[in-house]
């Protein structure tokens, strides 16, 4: 069994490196020409050979970042509703919550986009207008990309806090702590790793999402700080344009997807370090 899980751990990150290894190749053209520039670069305009990712890196990294602002409080404070019994809250209800929640996570993300076309984009219409909303953007975007990635954070803090020992809440209370007492200064904390592996999960998810985003972001090459204007992520640019791309419009490409790729790395080599510094703080206390 151990070898099975050595094998089974270094096929992963042999097909890691493989991937990596056939991003690199690909863009290799673009990375020749345009260099570490790729990045900082605004303008992309194939036509002229003009590639620059900024915009895109920004409309990733925003999107998801909103998304995660809006989700991670509504997902902590349902998995505490779905963890606790609550004498108003029934059992069945409770059940019936988290089938629910969990349900969200099998709808294709196509049909997240046809809903945020038809029901989201003129609730928003209705009062964000004054403020330069233009029908796509990025606020609806991050809003159903907030709906997508609730059912990752609320089954894994759910997970996390069901998981703990019902010992930590019983020496709370008779140390006379109160319920929520007792669930932030105890429980949430001892589950922080789950909480924050789910809040990573999610984050990851947000950013590679791509047909929802497409279909609500606007798909505008420039840069625009305002939640309210269009904008584009790395994911939909290449699915905007990858279909009909040549030579080094093709190379760019690859090098966005490389690009996408380091960013998601980046952040799960952040978390992991974090994550460790925390269990060894923690040892040492």
């Amino acid at each position: 069994m151990s070898r099975i899980s050595k094998f089974t751990g270094l096929f992963l990150v042999a097909l890691v490196l493989v991937i990596l290894a056939v991003l690199i190749w690909q863009a290799a053209p673009a990375i020749a020409k345009f260099g570490l520039g790729f990045w900082v670069g605004r303008a992309w305009n194939p036509p002229r050979g003009e590639f620059g990712l900024w915009p895109q890196i920004y409309g990733t990294l925003a999107s998801s970042g909103l998304a995660l602002a809006i989700a991670v409080p509504l997902g902590l404070f349902a998995a505490i509703g779905l963890s606790e019994t609550w004498t108003y809250f029934p059992q069945l209800i409770q059940n019936l919550l988290i089938n629910l929640i969990e349900l969200l996570a099998a709808i294709p993300s196509v049909v997240y986009g046809f809903w945020g076309i038809f029901v989201l984009v003129p609730w928003l219409r209705g009062w964000a207008i004054e403020w330069g909303f233009q029908d796509r953007g990025l606020l609806p975007a991050s809003l159903v990309l907030a709906i997508m990635i609730l059912p990752n954070i609320v089954t894994g803090c759910r997970q996390g806090l069901t998981a703990l020992s019902p010992e930590l809440r019983l020496a709370a209370h008779s140390l006379g702590a109160s319920r929520w007492q007792s669930l932030l200064g105890i429980q949430i904390p001892a589950a922080m790793f789950s909480i924050f592996s789910a809040v990573l999960l999610a984050w990851s998810r947000a950013m590679g999402e791509t047909m929802a985003v497409t279909m609500l972001i606007g798909n505008s090459p420039r840069l625009d700080l305002s939640i309210f204007a269009p904008g584009s992520t790395i994911a939909s640019l290449l699915a905007n344009q990858y279909q009909e791309a040549t030579g080094l419009q093709a190379s760019a490409l690859m090098y966005a997807t490389l690009v996408l790729m380091v960013l998601t790395l980046a952040i799960n080599a952040i978390a992991h370090r974090v994550m460790s510094l925390a269990a060894n703080g923690r040892a040492l206390n």
